[in-house]
């Protein structure tokens, strides 16, 4: 009988294992799919040539993130590798704004804009030098994040504030209109927000692209040599010398309760998996609470919060083997890892109101990802794996371009869109379609199907908007990972902080998992000790 099963190998499920495998607790590991990962998997089925990244690709929050730091996978053949430039939003007149590790690059491109906007954002990284550390250590720790919340409150005061805490939670739009003259520096805000599923005019828009910009301005956006995969060959690799199990093609259809604690699992093929301690999910909220769980096991008011819950928008993805560089019309966009393409604010918010509206873009914003530019083990030298991804609503009601898409996402729906975004990026890149070897597209229903957490393709485990946020994520009044049922823990994205590759949802559950089991394993020791001591303070007090 394992000390705890774990639901799920992706990175948090992976996290969380490492972690109570490092406290000598025995742990299972039980993963739908074939492999492992989740949505940090890679292959060939481009082309045999070409490694190209099912999901996620660029990785700048498990760059910062002390809880991947503190695993050591570098130990574990973990290597990572960036572009020559991080980021790149090039526009069709052929001007182009530029992200890079040195700052003086980032703010040169700016400042090619208009004069003076390069020192703008010299100012964003100044408040980044200030609050970064204390951001990052309360972002990645369990809610309420107590410590640095205080270290944090000392700074902000230090940095202006309420002046400072307004720029926080200042829409995107906004924020870039107070800081820059003129587009460049904006766009780079604005396109970093759209990483989650926030609009320029969202509440909060305007604090997520900062740090997701100043991430990116930090840490670069690096990626694993040889494939997304890497990354999580190298976690189970580390799991299994420390005696954690992995068992592939194991579907958990139920968490077992009895007396209102989690005692096991039962998979699809009827096998009971028994847990002494905890079980631990890296599912989404709606997959544990309702469909894991049996609503008999959870407070009504749970399952009310839940019909509220809201996934973050769809996505839609096509991989491209190219016989050659993409031929950027904007030069600075070739040395790029990731290039944004909208053609200025206006289009990015035209982008996202059709979504709120259930249209399917007829200008979808794309985000390009020229893998071989950052890694070049990704494929022949003179060719360049792609990717790109946009996002469509999860309700379709019509179609903003004049093809008709339902959003049934058939086979000819799919062809339809993969064009749509080809002829996107042949406005940024004249003669790209030439170029392509192969594609693969993967559309909301595909995504869903090669992982389940990936709910139509929405792949934050949930809207990173404030209203399900901090204290309301999943629902309103949790925030932590412990769930109504005892020794039963959400490891997942749909647990704080939210979605992104750094572990903190599988860490923080795995926290929470351990604290009572420590608090119990030294409680004799500590009653002896503290009863010894209130003897001793008794004896040296005056009379």
């Amino acid at each position: 009988m394992p000390d705890a099963v774990v639901i799920g190998a992706g990175p948090n499920g992976l996290v969380a294992a490492n972690l109570l495998a490092d406290e000598g607790w025995s742990v299972e590991v039980l993963e739908e799919q074939p492999e492992p990962g989740g949505a940090v998997r890679h292959n060939r089925d481009v082309d045999p040539d070409f490694i190209s990244d099912l999901f996620s690709s660029f990785y700048p929050l498990a760059a910062a993130s002390p809880v991947i730091s503190r695993l050591g996978l570098e130990n574990h053949g973990l290597r990572w590798s960036h572009a020559p430039r991080v980021l790149a939003h090039p526009l069709t007149d052929g001007r182009c704004a530029v992200l890079a590790r040195s700052i003086d690059v980032t703010a040169d491109s700016l400042d090619a804009f208009h004069p003076g906007d390069g020192e703008a954002w010299r100012r964003l990284h100044g408040m980044w030098t200030r609050l970064g550390p204390d951001i990052l250590r309360a972002l990645f720790t369990p809610f309420p994040p107590l410590s640095a919340t205080a270290r944090l409150a000392v700074r902000l005061r230090a940095a202006g504030g309420l002046r400072m805490a307004r720029t926080l939670v200042t829409p995107v739009r906004r924020l870039g209109d107070e800081e820059f003259r003129e587009e460049g520096g904006k766009l780079l805000l604005a396109g970093n927000a759209l990483h989650a599923d926030l609009a320029p005019e969202a509440a909060g828009s305007g604090g997520f692209g900062w740090l997701m910009s100043m991430l990116g301005q930090t840490y670069g956006f690096p990626v694993p040599v040889g494939g997304s995969g890497a990354l999580t060959e190298a976690l189970v690799r580390r799991l299994r010398t420390r005696g954690g199990v992995l068992r592939c093609g194991r579907r958990v259809r139920r968490v077992l309760v009895h007396g209102g604690r989690a005692v096991g699992v039962l998979t699809a093929d009827g096998e009971k998996v028994p847990a002494r301690r905890a079980v631990l999910a890296d599912v989404s909220a709606p997959s544990l609470y309702g469909e894991l769980v049996g609503e008999e096991h959870l407070p009504v008011q749970v399952m009310t919060d839940l019909k509220r819950f809201e996934w973050d928008f769809a996505t839609f993805k096509v991989d491209w083997a190219c016989d050659g560089p993409v031929p950027w019309q904007a030069e600075a966009a070739a040395q790029a890892g990731t290039v944004h393409l909208a053609d200025g604010m206006d289009e990015l918010t035209r982008f996202a109101a059709q979504i709120a509206m259930g249209q399917v873009p007829d200008r979808p914003f794309v985000l390009f990802g020229q893998m071989t530019t950052a890694d070049p083990s990704r494929s022949p030298k003179g060719t360049e794996a792609a990717w790109a991804y946009t996002h469509v609503p999860h309700v379709v009601r019509s179609d903003a371009g004049d093809e008709g898409l339902t959003g049934t996402w058939s086979a000819k729906e799919q062809e339809i869109m993969a064009d749509r975004i080809e002829r996107h990026v042949e406005r940024f890149a004249p003669g790209f379609r030439s170029l392509v070897r192969a594609r693969r597209i993967l559309a909301p229903p595909t995504l869903q199907s090669l992982d389940g957490n990936l709910h139509d393709g929405a792949i934050n485990g949930g809207t990173s908007a404030l209203h399900q946020q901090l204290v309301f994520r999943p629902v309103p009044g949790t925030g932590r990972p412990e769930t109504p049922v005892r020794g039963l823990y959400l490891a997942s994205a749909s647990a704080h902080p939210g979605g992104g590759v750094h572990g903190a949802p599988g860490a923080n559950a795995a926290r929470a998992a351990l604290r009572p089991h420590r608090l119990t394993g030294l409680s004799r020791a500590q009653r002896v000790l503290t009863h010894r001591d209130r003897l001793g303070r008794k004896r040296s007090l005056p009379h």
